[in-house]
């Protein structure tokens, strides 16, 4: 039986994005996603993805919502630690375990089955791929030491598939030796045994910059994968007039002020406006469609569980939010101050990470019934993407 580890705990600082490189989307995909869909072989029993701190529950929706069973552990400080928190959540009664990176997206069947095919009758089998250019050994300045023979070495790729018992042993002594390596690899070399490779791919590579996402999507296009998914965009719209005897409350943050927002439910316009545009974006109606002011059971309801509610209807039909932007037009009171706790209200309600969401206030000038304080109105946009192209 073959438990895979797929590791999504990097940062991706080379990258440049301000996130993790495995959750950005590659032609309308999360990376992280292609790459799971990848190792989805009828050989692999199981998965196990290893997510930064703070993206478990975002990497857990991700793969959910796309149809794919993993258990989801928080990572280590490096990729070694991470490793060894995916193997910790293997079954001790798996034979081999598949360890791959989740920015390498691009791995075929072919690459996967040589390599268990290798493990299962040697005990370890690593994706590698002959070198193209000469190397050469330099020392500190620069100056060159050797030229080692190009046929001999080879660039080392994941997936690396070991027996389960000698990964668990490798990871052991390295942690008790504090011994660190780059991959799974050396540190099974380090116990004296040897590391059997097989045949890789040139276009398995590692996503670690924008070129390589470039480079990727063209892979992707030659292989006519890249057009089956595209983003998705919805617009929402609500607005609702101030009354006195009634609670201000915008996304979830209950406002002090003289008058509240009159509607059925909490009339929080600038959740209603979100909830519209996701329904929209998958397809799904509107607001009034899936919580009619008709039904008593939404009297006073809290707008931000209609908001969950929502997130996981757009999860069921198959997306994922990759953002969405808020506008609050209200001449007064002044909201400024509320709009962090604002984002962070949605995001939960939404089970993603704040950095998702973005609200924002204007006035008019005192122009319409905003500006005359007759009412307040929020307007939303946000952006989907298909995770069953």
């Amino acid at each position: 039986m073959t438990w895979a580890v797929l590791v999504a705990a990097g940062r991706g600082n080379r990258m440049g994005a301000g996130r993790n490189k495995a959750l950005l989307p590659l032609a309308g995909v999360p990376v992280l996603v292609r790459t799971a869909r990848a190792l989805a072989l009828p050989q692999v029993a199981g998965l196990v993805a290893v997510a930064a701190a703070g993206e478990e529950t975002e990497v857990r929706a991700l793969l959910a919502a796309a149809g794919i069973a993993a258990q989801v552990v928080h990572g280590g400080a490096d990729r070694q630690a991470s490793v060894r928190a995916g193997l910790a959540a293997v079954p001790r009664d798996a034979d081999l375990v598949l360890v791959h990176d989740a920015a390498r997206p691009l791995v075929t069947p072919r690459v996967i089955l040589a390599a268990l095919d290798s493990a299962a009758r040697h005990g370890s089998g690593v994706a590698a791929v002959p070198l193209k250019d000469t190397v050469k050994r330099v020392d500190g300045r620069g100056a060159v030491l050797d030229t080692p023979a190009r046929d001999t070495l080879r660039a080392v790729q994941t997936p690396q598939i070991f027996a389960a018992e000698l990964l668990r042993r490798a990871h052991s002594r390295a942690l008790a030796a504090s011994l660190a390596a780059t991959d799974d690899a050396a540190l099974v070399e380090a116990l004296g045994e040897t590391v059997y490779l097989t045949e890789g791919d040139v276009e398995n590579i590692k996503i670690t910059t924008p070129e390589d996402m470039a480079l990727a999507e063209s892979i992707l296009a030659r292989r006519g994968e890249a057009a089956q998914a595209h983003p998705r965009v919805g617009h929402g719209y609500d607005a609702h007039r101030l009354a006195e005897g009634r609670a201000l409350v915008l996304c979830g943050v209950r406002i002090p002020f003289e008058k509240g927002l009159l509607g059925h439910s909490d009339a929080d316009v600038a959740a209603h406006a979100l909830c519209d545009a996701l329904l929209g974006a998958a397809g799904l109606g509107d607001i009034g469609r899936h919580f009619p002011d008709t039904d008593p059971a939404y009297e006073d309801a809290d707008s931000l569980q209609l908001l969950a509610r929502v997130g996981g209807l757009v999860r069921r039909a198959g997306f994922v939010l990759s953002n969405a932007d808020v506008t609050i037009v209200a001449q007064r009171p002044r909201l400024r101050d509320w709009m962090p706790q604002m984002a962070e209200n949605l995001a939960r309600a939404l089970d993603v990470d704040a950095a998702r969401l973005s609200v924002k206030a204007t006035t008019t000038e005192g122009m319409g019934f905003e500006g005359e304080g007759l009412g307040i109105s929020a307007q939303a946009v946000a952006l989907l993407l298909p995770l069953r192209p």
